[in-house]
């Protein structure tokens, strides 16, 4: 069964078969072609059973995104198929789900990792997404220092800073993580993705009802409970209110926005930083 004969198709690259990434996906990709990278062979299978029945055109790799080498072997497959017009990137384990240097590894190194290596292959007039969390905005106020040295050191060298060798925990290092994706993304938005007149930027949702969500609904604590009940929206968010701003993000109507994060919280950050809000109360 042939459904696509259509050759020389835009591709459109997501790590991470998570239900945000391929929620965005699915707004986006008729006529084009779908590439998923993801660990788990299992959702891998899963998703792309789901995308071709459809009606899209999918292909999968096994990714590891913590390995350098796995990521960038993902890009340069990406750009074999056509032209990497979309990269979105939407891995990532959550505190409940790993351990702090697993977290770090995969969140913060492996993000950088899909940046560097997605910046040498899009094709002009590409964009990317990054997927965050509203947890970048909940750590503490870093010096302009320590953010340059965040934003700048060359992706193998961050493991060595003494910020990251400091954490302990698994919720700091999502936290850090996070703030790290968005400093990261900046600056690639200006220097390599920019020299290939491609954009990237982030998305920084609030609790978003997935998989993941409800591991973190398990975990000790009311803490997404609290986040709910002293929001302004008063509620969960859907992977259909990311997929609308990712959409937007990634089409030529945003063609000018580039090297930011849009955080998509229902107010939980305006919240805490007016004090209505306080982390673990």
């Amino acid at each position: 069964m042939i459904l696509d004969r259509n050759n020389k198709k835009e591709v459109i690259a997501l790590l991470g078969a998570g239900g945000m990434g391929v929620a965005i996906v699915k707004r986006i990709a008729a006529g084009k072609k779908i590439f998923l990278g993801d660990i788990s062979e299992k959702k891998l299978a899963e998703v792309a059973s789901d995308f071709q029945y459809h009606g899209y055109d999918v292909e999968t790799m096994v990714v590891d995104g913590c390995s350098k080498e796995s990521v960038e072997a993902y890009a340069q497959k990406a750009a074999a198929l056509g032209p990497v017009m979309y990269f979105i990137d939407s891995a990532g384990a959550s505190p409940s789900q790993g351990k702090p240097e697993h977290i770090i590894n995969l969140d913060l190194i492996g993000t950088s990792y899909a940046i560097d290596a997605f910046g040498k292959v899009m094709a002009e007039g590409g964009a990317g997404l990054i997927i965050a969390s509203q947890t970048g905005y909940m750590g503490p106020n870093y010096d302009m220092e320590t953010e340059m040295k965040l934003a700048l050191t060359p992706t193998e060298e961050l493991k060595d800073l003494d910020l990251l060798q400091a954490i302990t925990r698994s919720g700091a290092a999502y936290i850090l993580s996070k703030k790290v994706n968005q400093l990261r993304v900046r600056t690639a938005a200006a220097t390599t993705w920019a020299q290939r007149r491609a954009r990237i930027n982030t998305i920084s949702p609030g609790i978003i009802m997935t998989p993941v969500a409800y591991d973190e609904f398990q975990a000790p604590g009311n803490t997404y409970q609290n986040m709910i009940d002293q929001s302004a929206a008063k509620r969960v968010g859907t992977v259909d209110e990311i997929a609308y701003a990712g959409e937007f993000l990634l089409s030529p109507k945003s063609s000018f926005i580039t090297g930011i994060d849009l955080l998509i919280d229902g107010g939980v950050i305006a919240s805490l930083k007016t004090g209505i809000y306080q982390l673990g109360k």
